[in-house]
């Protein structure tokens, strides 16, 4: 049985019952996965909150086409479907955590005499693994230090029992140095080499006091035979083991393994920093920062990335402490806000981290408008402008052998692009491959419209060209009488020249100016911006004639097709069933034997 979808109408039929739901579309795209305590009061209030509530939010509810939901047993279940869906479907109205990295591992591996190898990328069936590490740092500290505790072969011999019998494999230097025992050569027997493997993985479980008493038992034992060559081997084992946990941040070997989680906002991010604690001891400390989507409250967000951080990095503790109080309920999970003792210091110094984090992006968002500022003023400064350019906006043309001319304009706001401002034009009243002409149109018509919108002019305009380009543009402006209000400028690609309208001669700037480097991106943006809407037109030209020369196929169907599936090997491709789905039977029947499918 399908799961039932519901209208916006229809919210007071939800139930009560903790879950999640998910709002769709009218394409049925999924666009958001939200959790709640009670399914009906959330969902419902979406549509009955008015005052207060963001433009981000007001979207969303207007594009909610249908709403599915999911009852779940408690609200931490929800947490747990919740952050799947979002992971697996990436809905464009949630939260994203910005740190898309692949984290590297230790992995022990299956094979006869196991290897222990450091791996970014999982491999099914390789081994046993163990991590992820925060960190290549953290995760090389871990690997040298078994290395230099034990006899680990490095090799990539197959040692099984026959290719080791017949002789097949010679020792190399890491035997003769001493890392090495040998089982190549069979110098080593297997179980003797699993001991090794097996106390590399108590350290690799964060189990280092089941190693530190192996080489002390092992220490003494020797110091009593008298074999003080073999117990200073193994002091220098338990000390290096030592010095490596004195370098973990011990908190309290009274407390068992937890999970710590702070939250630090502004308006715009949060930043969650997670410590976790095995055996007493930090062996993962991370802050991730997470741009708000909609209206979520930190509760929100610690609650999601809670999830995530803990199946990234394996975690199974039962006891989870945070600076926020969560109301989440769980017969596995004691979450709790710690107000005394060691596990309130754990919480001060997880929330210093994400201050930190926190600090650094602002201070990061400082350095880059100083910068951009710098090169804003300096190209005024260069181009001899009353004004800032700080908003600059750059047209080129394009079109190849005289087909599908277009244009395009591209707005760089602050010495940064800002692409929703920028703009695809068809050339309307020019004929054949005229770049004068089609210039003077598109940039007619692009300030004929902000004067109708009573928008404000940019602060620059940059053409994609020479001398010619830069008059017809100009010539523009003139009509709309607006031509001295906007510094209009040109840019020749060869020899990277500046040229102002009635001035013969043109301006150089420097090649390794950043004022030059900043009106070069603004003219290549713009070409590539062209260059893109000039392929799709061509694609799309060539997509729809092959389609209007089919009998019975019309401008509709081939839009249809088009949409969906971008060009004819596709559609080759598509079953006759999957077009029956987009234009009905008989379209569908007559486009496959007409493309020879």
């Amino acid at each position: 049985m399908e799961t039932p979808f519901y209208t916006p109408e229809q919210i007071n039929q939800l139930p009560t019952e903790p879950g999640i739901y998910k709002y769709y579309n009218i394409e049925g795209e999924l666009i958001y996965v939200g959790k709640a305590k009670n399914l009906k009061k959330r969902v419902s209030s979406y549509f009955t909150k008015q005052k207060g509530v963001n433009r981000k939010t007001q979207k969303l509810v207007s594009e909610i086409n249908s709403i599915e939901f999911t009852i779940v047993n408690n609200e931490f279940d929800a947490l747990l479907l919740e952050n799947s869906l979002i992971k697996k479907n990436k809905p464009r109205y949630n939260i994203l955590l910005r740190d898309d990295k692949s984290y590297p591992y230790i992995c022990v591996t299956s094979e006869r005499f196991p290897r222990i190898i450091a791996i970014r990328n999982m491999v099914p069936g390789l081994g046993t693994y163990y991590g992820p590490f925060a960190s290549v740092k953290a995760m090389n500290n871990v690997f040298y230090l078994i290395r230099n505790l034990y006899h680990i072969r490095t090799c990539k011999y197959n040692l099984s029992e026959e290719n080791i019998r017949s002789g097949k494999f010679k020792v190399c230097l890491e035997y003769h140095i001493g890392n090495c025992k040998g089982p190549c050569e069979n110098l080593q027997s297997e179980a003797d080499y699993q001991k090794d493997i097996d106390q590399a993985v108590n350290i690799l479980k964060g189990n280092l006091g089941v190693a530190r008493n192996y080489f002390k038992d092992h220490m003494q034992e020797a110091a009593e035979k008298l074999d003080f060559e073999t117990a200073q081997l193994f002091k220098e084992k338990h000390e290096l083991l030592d010095k490596y946990q004195a370098k973990s941040l011990v908190v309290n070997p009274k407390i068992s393994d937890l999970d710590v989680f702070t939250i630090v906002t502004d308006d715009k991010y949060a930043f969650i920093n997670y410590l976790k604690v095995v055996n007493g001891a930090v062996t993962v400390t991370k802050t991730v920062e997470a741009k708000k989507k909609l209206e979520e409250t930190e509760e929100d967000i610690l609650g999601l990335v809670m999830v995530e951080l803990r199946d990234r990095f394996n975690s199974t503790s039962p006891e989870i402490i945070t600076n926020i109080p969560l109301e989440i309920n769980s017969e596995n999970h004691q979450i709790s806000v710690p107000k005394i003792g060691d596990k309130k210091k754990l919480i001060e110094m997880s929330v210093k981290n994400a201050l930190y984090h926190k600090k650094e992006k602002l201070s990061l968002q400082e350095t880059n408008r100083a910068k951009e500022n710098r090169v804003v003023l300096q190209l005024q400064k260069d181009l001899h402008l009353k004004n800032p350019p700080n908003r600059i906006e750059c047209f080129d043309n394009s079109n190849i052998q005289g087909t599908n001319p277009v244009a395009a304009m591209v707005c760089f706001i602050n010495g940064k692009p800002a692409k929703k401002e920028y703009r695809h034009y068809n050339i309307k009243t020019v004929t054949g491959p005229d770049d004068f002409a089609s210039m003077k149109e598109v940039v007619g018509r692009r300030y004929k419209r902000v004067l109708e919108e009573e928008k404000p002019l940019a602060d620059l305009i940059v053409i994609d060209g020479g001398k010619g380009q830069l008059s017809a543009a100009v010539e523009a402006l003139k009509e709309l009488d607006i031509y001295g209000q906007i510094p209009i400028i040109g840019i020749a690609k060869r020899l990277e020249e500046i040229y102002y309208p009635e001035d013969p001669y043109p301006l150089h700037i420097d090649k390794k100016s950043e004022s030059l480097k900043l009106l070069q991106r603004t003219r290549d943006e713009a070409h590539r911006f062209a260059i893109t809407h000039h392929r799709d037109k061509r694609s799309k030209g060539a997509f729809t004639s092959q389609l209007d020369n089919i009998k019975g196929v019309g401008k509709l169907t081939a839009d249809k097709l088009l949409k969906e599936y971008r060009t004819i090997s596709r559609i080759k491709e598509a079953s006759e069933e999957e077009l029956t789905a987009i234009i009905g039977k008989d379209k569908a029947r007559i486009v496959k034997e007409s493309l020879g499918q």
